[in-house]
């Protein structure tokens, strides 16, 4: 699969995921507002997200067709 994930959405994504997993520690915690519920959804998203910016592929912009990743980056796509 060819990347399609440009460097600064890799960077909003990791941040992204980042805030999702503390969310989500805080809530399994007793800490955050949010109910119980939330901490798995946080959870699933922090991964998604955290995944996506490592591999830099992403399946949703695959299907969409969306691509932020340049073409004369001089790297493998």
């Amino acid at each position: 699969m060819n990347q399609n994930v440009g460097a600064m959405d890799k960077r909003v994504r990791t941040a992204v995921g980042a805030v999702a997993g503390a969310a989500s520690l805080a809530t399994l915690a007793g800490s955050g507002p949010l109910p119980a519920v939330a901490a798995p959804v946080l959870g699933v998203v922090a991964l998604a997200m955290l995944a996506t910016a490592a591999t830099g592929t992403c399946g949703l912009y695959s299907v969409l067709g969306v691509d932020t990743c340049p073409a004369d980056a001089g790297g493998p796509r």
